[in-house]
């Protein structure tokens, strides 16, 4: 039998957001190719407010260890197996630390948590997420992406959850985000409580597609983020 293939280390770790689903696997991941001495460990890359609030946050302490190569002024860009890769940040979307990531000569766009096709987006408040910066941050990820022939293929869009997506996807999502986020502000407008834009259900008409009643992401939950985003205005 031939020898097995040499593995080869791990460069770049590129963490798009806080969130421990994305980020708590740095450590594993550098364990299988990278090297134990700091000089030799792969680049762990975040925007630093990613850093700043794992500092904050003494049950991150390990997380934010993990990260070795912040950035502040974007896009970062670095050149990986001949190819550009310019991260870039999406500030205040679904944190006020997100990055999305464009591979130049693959044509492709890694976005994380602000683009999920299959759920209404998370709005981290709390980690300076806003109804606003995420559709600024998805038509920031429109102006990038190009699509194929009859809206079909182009670039490749993938999301932090779901399946492999292109331009027009995008498009659904970002069209249904701004429609939500004016329904919302205008019953704000109105003088409705949170109660009371809940019951109106600015959202009926797309919770076929992306609501939920349980789990860690209700709809209940992206309608009170979307109202306490435009009422902080």
């Amino acid at each position: 039998m031939p020898a097995p293939a040499a593995r080869s280390p791990i460069i770049w770790v590129i963490n798009t957001s806080l969130d421990a689903d994305h980020i708590g696997g740095n450590e594993a991941l550098l364990k299988l190719g990278g090297s134990n001495e700091a000089s030799l460990r792969a680049r762990v890359i975040a925007h630093e407010n990613v850093l700043n609030r794992l500092i904050a946050a003494p049950s991150r302490v390990a997380d934010a260890a993990s990260i070795n190569d912040t950035y502040f002024r974007s896009p970062k860009d670095f050149l990986f197996n001949g190819e550009a890769v310019m991260v870039y940040h999406m500030p205040n979307a679904h944190t006020d630390g997100d990055s999305i990531v464009l591979f130049r000569k693959s044509d492709v766009l890694s976005v994380g948590d602000i683009f999920t096709p299959d759920r209404y987006p998370v709005i981290d408040l709390a980690n300076g997420g806003s109804v606003q910066g995420l559709i600024d941050a998805l038509n920031r990820i429109l102006e990038m992406a190009v699509a194929g022939k009859y809206q079909e293929g182009g670039t490749f869009v993938i999301p932090g959850h779901g399946r492999l997506c292109d331009e027009a996807d995008v498009v659904e999502f970002r069209d249904m985000v701004t429609i939500i986020r004016d329904r919302v502000q205008d019953m704000i407008k109105k003088g409705m409580t949170l109660d009371q834009v809940k019951a109106a259900k600015p959202t009926a008409d797309y919770d076929g597609l992306y609501g939920a009643n349980t789990g860690p992401w209700t709809t209940a939950m992206f309608i009170e983020a979307a109202y306490k985003s435009l009422s902080a205005k």
